[in-house]
């Protein structure tokens, strides 16, 4: 445990954060999940898409990560139109 205020301040930040990120990752999970569901309409994967891109600018997911899940997301939309 930090003795320092501004260590003891960084271990709260670094949790609030984390629980932050951990949110954000489980939320993006739920939208291609159901992008990637039977019966998904373009809306839905337009936007899985958009959080995708959202997700790679915040540097939640790499950018090759981000590439790659909204190519399947494409190809999927393609093949139910």
């Amino acid at each position: 445990m930090p003795n320092i205020k501004s260590a003891k301040k960084r271990v709260l930040i670094a949790k609030e954060r984390t629980e932050a990120n951990k949110a954000s990752k489980t939320a993006l999970k739920t939208v291609i999940k159901k992008a990637r569901a039977e019966g998904a309409d373009a809306a839905v994967i337009k936007t899985a898409v958009v959080s995708v891109d959202k997700a790679a600018g915040k540097g939640l997911i790499h950018k090759n990560k981000a590439a790659r899940l909204k190519s399947q997301l494409a190809k999927k939309a393609n093949a139910t139109a």
